[in-house]
């Protein structure tokens, strides 16, 4: 199984390939470690965006894709643009579309730790949370909690 983790962030889709086949993780490499929308961004933007991020999708023949789920208000709560971002890529078609809460990542990742230091991992630190999404996600299938 091929997963793609997403952490919106701002104006920014930070992303991180995982697979698990065999009881064993690959870091494929990725052409893209992050998508950007302009702040003030018109439908035209979003569609490229959705065509880019779908393109993506195809090429590296992704299962699924993974998004951290984003608080809609308090502190923490994302923009108008990150709900922009969230909502083209649940509508891509062909690819499943899941919604991870902080805390479900939160428990896979207590119950099933990361065993590789994220500097040894190659990806970079922005990427850590798609990381973590992804990872949380596959090892949540895979070890129920």
């Amino acid at each position: 199984m091929r997963v793609i983790g997403v952490e919106l962030s701002g104006n920014d889709a930070n992303v991180c390939l995982l697979s698990l086949a065999d009881e064993v993780f690959q870091i494929p490499d990725c052409r893209t470690r992050k998508l950007s929308l302009p702040k003030d961004a018109k439908a035209k933007e979003l569609r490229y965006f959705q065509k880019t991020f779908a393109q993506l999708i195809q090429d590296y023949k992704i299962d699924q894709i993974v998004i951290r789920q984003r608080p809609m208000k308090g502190k923490f709560a994302g923009g108008a643009v990150g709900f922009k971002l969230e909502a083209a890529l649940e509508l891509l078609e062909n690819v499943e579309v899941i919604v991870l809460t902080p805390t479900v990542i939160k428990e896979s990742l207590k119950r099933n730790p990361v065993l590789v230091p994220m500097p040894d991992t190659g990806l970079k630190m922005f990427q850590e949370v798609a990381f973590n999404t992804a990872y949380a996600y596959l090892m949540k299938d895979k070890y129920a909690l």
